[in-house]
């Protein structure tokens, strides 16, 4: 789609062909081809910089998994991120926000999609993933920060994704409620604007700020504009009890947006780290998840190709190809 396709578009979709199947890290699958991401402020929309076509071919594997949506390689991108790590200028910065999109759209384009509809969802990250500190799964910035701030640093990188023609926007890994209000106002300056929102949460009933999650859908649904809120990035056994615990909160024709880690523990030394206490990553949850009112589901951290190929192979019960783009044209 050339432009930001509109709220009837994307509720076509899912009640035409059922929930729309996310990607999943984008991150997990560079590195494991290769991309050293670890330690790095940008982390993988570094790339766009150093090595578009390893995004594209990420996007494509993705797509050949049974992936409808496809998340641009901005999470940690911003224009005043580029401008300091990059050394670039204010515009060449805005350029290469937009080429993550582009990036996405080219793949979609090239992608034999047959009778499947695709979109691009622009990736907005939280004001703690442009800090590079873990502070998106606590929010205590935001303390320190007025709505308007909040505002004003997204508004930059929302700005660009919509300028490229992302069929809509994913603010993910949001974890306060001031950064979600924030998130709510802006969209207002973006009329033409669709999206998801998506909060990083620390149990089965609050989002990482310590507010109740039922509470942050509520704020959330506000916006006439959001097509969806829900969670990403957390373990899946706190998805279940969340969404139910704000099962009332969730306002008409606004969807449940779920793509969970692999139930591993983030280490700020380490990395990610195999814990045996909770339960992991399987595409039979989905299957909860849908009964609760998902229309969009996916994974986020350390979850690739497979996992999303199992996830399709679940929720349609459709196989897809596995050929590798790195031998194609792509």
């Amino acid at each position: 789609m050339s432009t930001m396709a509109s709220s009837a578009c994307i509720k076509r979709m899912i009640l035409s062909d059922g929930p729309l199947i996310l990607d999943g890290g984008l991150a997990t699958e560079l590195e494991a081809r290769g991309a050293e991401l670890q330690g790095d402020p940008l982390w993988s929309a570094r790339l766009l910089h150093t090595n578009p076509q390893a995004i594209k071919e990420t996007h494509y594997r993705f797509l050949l998994s049974g992936a409808d949506v496809i998340t641009t390689a901005t999470y940690q991108a911003s224009v005043q991120g580029f401008i300091s790590h990059l050394g670039v200028s204010c515009d060449e910065a805005r350029k290469l926000l937009m080429s993550g999109v582009h990036l996405a759209k080219e793949a979609v384009e090239t992608f034999p999609s047959g009778d499947r509809s695709l979109l691009v969802a622009g990736s907005v990250g939280p004001y703690g993933a442009f800090l590079h500190d873990g502070s998106e799964y606590s929010g205590a910035y935001a303390q320190r920060m007025s709505v308007e701030e909040l505002k004003l640093w997204h508004k930059a990188q929302v700005e660009c994704l919509a300028a490229a023609g992302a069929d809509l926007v994913a603010f993910e890994t949001i974890p306060s409620i001031k950064e979600a209000q924030a998130v709510v106002e802006l969209l207002r300056e973006f009329p033409d604007c669709n999206a998801w929102l998506s909060f990083s949460c620390k149990d089965e009933k609050h989002i990482s700020d310590g507010s109740p999650f039922a509470d942050a859908v509520r704020l959330a649904c506000r916006s006439p504009q959001l097509l969806a809120v829900g969670v990403n990035c957390c373990r899946p056994a706190v998805v279940e009890p969340l969404l139910d615990s704000a099962r009332a909160a969730l306002g008409p024709g606004v969807s449940w947006v779920v793509y969970p880690n692999s139930g591993e523990d983030w280490d700020i030394e380490q990395g990610w780290q195999r814990s045996e206490r909770t339960a992991g990553w399987t595409p039979e949850l989905s299957g909860a998840w849908l009964k609760q009112g998902a229309a969009l589901l996916g994974g986020c951290c350390r979850i690739g190709p497979a996992h999303i190929a199992a996830l399709r192979q679940q929720l349609k019960g459709s196989s897809t190809s596995s050929s590798d783009p790195a031998d194609s044209n792509t």
